[in-house]
C-alpha cells in the first residue's frame, strides 16, 4: 500500500492532518499504531474535491447521494473497539467514501465491503486503486444479507443505522468474531457490540448516542421514508 504522498493535495494538508490526529488523541484514543494510520492515509482523496478544505475536520462530511463520510474520531473509536488483526477477514457494510475501508485494509488480511450506491462504490474503488490498496473486494448490493460467499468474518463493521441487528450478519460472524453496529431509530442510535462465542451470541450496548444514515435493506429499514 502506498500512503499517497505524491497524489494530489497530499502535502497541502499535512498541518490539517496532524491537527486531526491531535483531536482524536484528545478524545482518548492514544494507540500510536492506529493514529499513524490516520496520518498515512489521505482522507481528502476519499471525499469530493469541493469539501477538501474540510477533509481533516473531525466532523461528518457529505459525499453525495444522501450519504456522509463518518466523523474520523468515531471511526477511530470503531477501530479501537474492534481491533482487526493482520490475519483476520473483515466485512464492511457501507463503503461510503472508502476511507474507513482503507483503514480496515491496513489493519487486516482482507476486507469485503458492500454499498448500495454504485457511484460511491466506483469512486472508492478508484481511490483505493490509486493508493495501491489491493486487499479489498467491493460489491454493490444489500448489505443486510451480508456476503455469504466469503463468510465467516472475524470482524463486521456496520456504518449505517439499523432498527435491530440483522440475523444474516450474526450467522456470518466467525467463532470469536465481533461486530459493531448502530441500533435505534432513524434519528438516534446506540452502538451495539456483538460477539459470538460458540453457540452464544452476546450484544452489549455501549455508552453514548450516535447518529448514522439509515441502513436500507431486507433486514433493516425498508425505504427512505
Amino acid at each position: 500500500m502506498t500512503t499517497g504522498r505524491d497524489l494530489p493535495g497530499t502535502n497541502r494538508f499535512v498541518g490539517q492532518r496532524r491537527a486531526l490526529i491531535e483531536k482524536i488523541r484528545e478524545r482518548g484514543i492514544d494507540d500510536l499504531d492506529l493514529l499513524r494510520r490516520f496520518d498515512e492515509i489521505p482522507r481528502h482523496l476519499f471525499v469530493p474535491q469541493g469539501v477538501w478544505p474540510r477533509a481533516y475536520d473531525d466532523t461528518p462530511l457529505s459525499i453525495g447521494f444522501a450519504q456522509t463520510a463518518s466523523q474520523p474520531s468515531l471511526q477511530a473509536h470503531y477501530l479501537r473497539i474492534l481491533a482487526p488483526k493482520p490475519d483476520e477477514k473483515v466485512l464492511e457494510l457501507g463503503t461510503g467514501s472508502g476511507f474507513l475501508t482503507a483503514l480496515l485494509a491496513s489493519m487486516s488480511d482482507r476486507v469485503y465491503s458492500i454499498d448500495r450506491v454504485r457511484e460511491l462504490s466506483n469512486r472508492a474503488r478508484k481511490v483505493l486503486d490509486d493508493l495501491s490498496i489491493r486487499n479489498v473486494a467491493l460489491m454493490v448490493g444489500d448489505g443486510t444479507i451480508g456476503w455469504r460467499k466469503y463468510a465467516p468474518f472475524d470482524v463486521i463493521v456496520v456504518s449505517a443505522a439499523s432498527p435491530s441487528v440483522p440475523p444474516a450478519l450474526i450467522d456470518q460472524l466467525a467463532e470469536g468474531g465481533r461486530m459493531l453496529i448502530p441500533v435505534g431509530d432513524r434519528e438516534s442510535q446506540k452502538l451495539v457490540l456483538v460477539r459470538k462465542d460458540g453457540f452464544i451470541v452476546s450484544q452489549e450496548e455501549l455508552e453514548g448516542e450516535v447518529r448514522f444514515v439509515p441502513l436500507l435493506g431486507r433486514f433493516a429499514f425498508q425505504d427512505e421514508g
